[in-house]
């Protein structure tokens, strides 16, 4: 039985990778690195099969965050995409075309997390209907979640 490749990348298409072999542990990290990296509450990360990783479009530009660490993104839209440590690499979970089998597995750094991430999700849920007809009509430059020739370089 052949499955489908893991494919994916940033998001305006500059970047683009397809993973060879198994992917390792999902999980999320709360540390404050991860949180500036992504500009978000937490980093999303699934640890690469070594050697298993395929640039098929341009590749990571790196900034060192700390003195082991060095993290990998678009240098075009800034789309956070690798986090490179000395026992190997992880990729962002948000940057795969399907992440639907991507559930983070454990929480690293627990300690440093925001305190409140724990109810962000029993907030209510937006149910403005119209809202949503209004977001539905919004002309995206995001690149597709998938692989294509006829994706539009925008000079890249």
């Amino acid at each position: 039985m052949s499955e489908t490749p893991k494919t994916g990348g940033c998001q305006c298409g500059a970047v683009r990778f397809r993973i060879h072999g198994e992917l390792g542990r999902a999980s999320i990290c709360h540390c404050r690195m991860c949180q500036k990296a992504f500009g978000g509450f937490f980093g999303p990360l699934v640890s690469a099969p070594k050697d298993g990783v395929e640039w098929t479009r341009g590749e990571p530009k790196y900034f060192q965050s700390s003195v082991n660490i060095d993290r990998g993104f678009c240098e075009n839209c800034g789309t956070p995409l690798t986090y490179r440590h000395p026992g190997g690499l992880e990729l962002s979970i948000g940057s795969f075309d399907n992440r639907d089998d991507l559930a983070p597995k454990i929480q690293v750094n627990y300690a440093s997390r925001i305190p409140w991430v724990e109810t962000i999700f029993d907030q209510p849920v937006h149910n403005d209907a119209d809202y949503y007809v209004r977001q539905e009509q919004i002309i995206s430059f995001q690149h597709p979640d998938h692989d294509t020739d006829a994706w539009p370089s925008k000079g890249l």
